[in-house]
């Protein structure tokens, strides 16, 4: 495989950059002035026995949950490394899982992060494309869960949260809830629920809007914040999964809430629409006014993502599915 030819920030897609913009070195290493290459110094696993060995041994200290492969790496001067602890960016290779357009998966979730962030304003995890040496792409972001003096800021994701794990349900543990459960879960945890509720909504239907039928518990924590109250964390692991598999519309296994494929515009056309969120809303202790605003914005923004799409290292005709299932599912919202 060969090196790409580059011209658009593998961070920002801001354009006519062959390498990270000093807006990306400051989002993805924290200054403007770093000259860190978006290509490392190494390959892929998989290459080279030598190389393999350690990528797997390195792997055996990460703890960040997930099925897919993901590596600690430690930013030394200008320069990352694989690394066993204090990461300070996460490295996700293409997974060696049999899934149509798998090799696109990096760049897939870069764009929809980037779209959550740069189109609809969603705080995300800061996050860019980078490629080995063979030219193999993968996805990097920067752990936003250490403090400034090194320590971890406490973390919990919703399964835990919810009492959720593998050994009273199974493997599929982290998809048995709805998203109402998360709700709930931010209005007990969190002081200043309304304001992150918002934030939860705004993600739930972004997630709807891009077809991420990944959006699982493990998804979404709550971390507390310097003043030590909790909030919900930045967006991570957000992906088009209708790119690569036939997915449900929603991830956790009660939808919105247990019953809403009952409500009477869900039976009407067969999907979710804008009335199911709105009655989503309500649920979770949204106004309805300030529901309809959220949804309004959104659809009102997704034209704003087609031009960003362009900019994205998919391939033309993933860029061109993307476009129609974030068109497809628009629609639905029109919905009433």
């Amino acid at each position: 495989m060969n090196l790409p030819d580059i011209t658009y920030c593998p961070c920002t897609l801001q354009p006519g950059f062959s390498t990270y913009s000093p807006g990306g070195q400051k989002v993805l290493f924290g200054s403007r002035s770093k000259k860190v290459l978006h290509i490392l110094s190494f390959g892929p696993p998989g290459n080279n026995p030598e190389q393999t060995r350690e990528f797997n041994e390195k792997r055996k200290y990460i703890s960040i949950s997930g099925v897919q492969e993901k590596y600690s790496l430690q930013l030394d001067k200008n320069k990352l490394l694989l690394t066993a602890t204090r990461g300070t960016h996460i490295l996700k290779p293409i997974p060696a899982e049999r899934l149509e357009r798998v090799e696109e998966m990096p760049a897939n979730e870069h764009i929809s992060m980037q779209l959550a962030s740069q189109v609809f304003k969603i705080p995300v995890a800061a996050c860019a494309m980078i490629f080995f040496d063979d030219g193999s792409p993968a996805y990097i972001t920067r752990r936003f869960d250490y403090k400034p003096d090194g320590t971890k800021y406490q973390l919990e994701d919703f399964g835990a949260l919810l009492g959720r794990s593998p050994e009273k349900e199974g493997d599929d543990y982290k998809y048995n809830a709805s998203y109402l459960d998360i709700a709930r879960m931010i209005n007990h945890y969190v002081p200043a629920s309304t304001i992150t509720l918002h934030q939860f909504f705004r993600l739930v239907v972004f997630n709807y809007l891009i077809a991420n039928g990944d959006a699982h518990l493990k998804n979404f924590a709550l971390m507390e914040s310097p003043h030590g109250d909790h909030l919900l964390t930045p967006a991570y692991d957000l992906m088009c999964t209708a790119l690569h598999i036939n997915d449900s519309s929603l991830a956790l296994r009660d939808g919105l809430y247990p019953g809403d494929r009952e409500e009477k515009s869900f039976l009407n056309y067969g999907t979710y629409t804008k009335t199911s969120f709105i009655v989503f809303a309500e649920k979770a202790g949204i106004s309805t006014a300030h529901a309809i605003k959220m949804i309004d914005e959104i659809m009102q923004l997704t034209g704003n993502a087609w031009q960003l799409i362009d900019k994205s290292f998919l391939s033309p005709e993933s860029k061109k599915r993307f476009k129609e299932i974030i068109g497809e599912r628009y629609q639905t919202l029109k919905f009433k």
